[in-house]
């Protein structure tokens, strides 16, 4: 009994007892709101919960886009590295083959040399 007394005193003082600020200045007009939100106003609802329920369309398995992305994923997609383990001999062999020749390599691209005219206005550019 003496909490509730104590706690209706309180609020009958709050409408009466005012804070500094609220005396004059913008806060002291009735139409004033506060730009804080309260508690219950900020944040309604949790923001990775969905209003309404998703629905998911129904159709035949191959006609439906996967989205899932392991799928997707070309690293997963590689077949697996081989891998040899060379011996001594192996490499001797190997070192005393010779592979390549000189006529598997590609020819050289620039074979022969620019000759620029001399007589050309400007040394070949315009001025």
């Amino acid at each position: 009994m003496a909490k509730s007394a104590s706690s209706s005193l309180m609020q009958t003082l709050k409408r009466f007892v005012k804070k500094p600020w609220e005396i004059t200045g913008p806060c002291a007009d009735p139409e004033y709101k506060s730009a804080l939100p309260l508690a219950v106003e900020y944040r309604v609802f949790c923001p990775a919960t969905t209003k309404d329920k998703p629905i998911v369309p129904s159709s035949l398995p191959e006609t439906v886009y996967d989205i899932k992305y392991f799928t997707r994923d070309q690293r997963r997609n590689r077949p697996p590295i081989r891998r040899t383990v060379l011996k001594k001999s192996d490499v001797q062999k190997l070192a005393k083959e010779q592979t390549f020749a000189v006529s598997d390599f590609p020819p050289v691209y620039l074979t022969s040399t620019v000759e620029e005219d001399i007589n050309a206005r400007g040394g070949g550019y315009q001025n």
